[in-house]
């Protein structure tokens, strides 16, 4: 298998938020859809690819979740075999699933920061100024005097024969209510913010997944970039 050449590309997969009704996506059946794709993907079958959905409501927890992170009143959670912690996933919140093949130059923390350097740029053409905090996965706007530091994009992934699964989740539209019944991301001190919310108006999921195709594609060509400023670099 390691003479066979990866399928040259990066895909995009729209699933059901840009249909005539839009189409919420339960998680379970996209999980396992998931591992299908990173199956072929592995195999060397079909290109990389992105899958795009919108999801209905529902909290998932990485290996590293703690008990006392779950949900305060006793709401159900999905135990995923990601990295990271506790999240939510719903109605305005365009959720990525790149599923790609790592070049063996390529570690996992490599990738996590190509990740959320193609959602920082992205970011930047709506007017966001975000960045990285040290020690803190994940994408975040700085705090303002008033508000702590918030997470707008969380990332969470696995990676089996080489080749990646699971992803981020970028806030749109959606409240942040939600996240108040968690501790998201195992973080207390630190809040959670959306693109509405901190800019009075927000793309559409389409439109969001549309401009991040070419930030995504740059990163996951694995070539070597100049990284953004970290948060604390950009507001020291």
């Amino acid at each position: 298998m390691n003479d066979v050449q990866h399928p040259v590309g990066l895909e995009f997969q729209y699933l059901g938020f840009t249909e005539n009704p839009p189409r919420l996506s339960p998680y379970l059946p996209m999980w396992e859809y998931q591992r299908q794709v990173q199956a072929r993907v592995a195999a060397h079958e079909i290109p990389n690819q992105v899958l795009y959905v919108e999801h209905e409501p529902v909290y998932t927890a990485g290996r590293k979740t703690l008990p006392e992170e779950r949900p305060f009143d006793g709401t159900p959670v999905v135990d995923v075999d990601r990295g990271g912690k506790i999240t939510w996933h719903g109605p305005g919140q365009l959720v990525g699933y790149p599923i790609v093949f790592l070049p063996g130059q390529v570690g996992v923390v490599d990738y996590v920061r190509r990740v959320e350097e193609a959602v920082i740029r992205y970011l930047a053409t709506l007017g966001l100024t975000t960045g990285r905090v040290q020690d803190r996965t994940g994408v975040w706007l700085a705090a303002d005097g008033v508000r702590p530091e918030r997470k707008i994009c969380a990332i969470g992934i696995r990676v089996a024969r080489r080749t990646t699964v699971h992803g981020f989740a970028l806030n749109l539209t959606n409240t942040t209510g939600a996240f108040d019944n968690i501790i998201p991301c195992g973080i207390a001190d630190a809040g959670v913010a959306a693109v509405l919310t901190e800019l009075g108006r927000s793309p559409s999921l389409a439109e969001a997944g549309k401009g991040l195709e070419p930030f995504l594609a740059e990163m996951m060509a694995f070539e070597p970039y100049a990284s953004s400023p970290d948060l604390h670099e950009l507001v020291g």
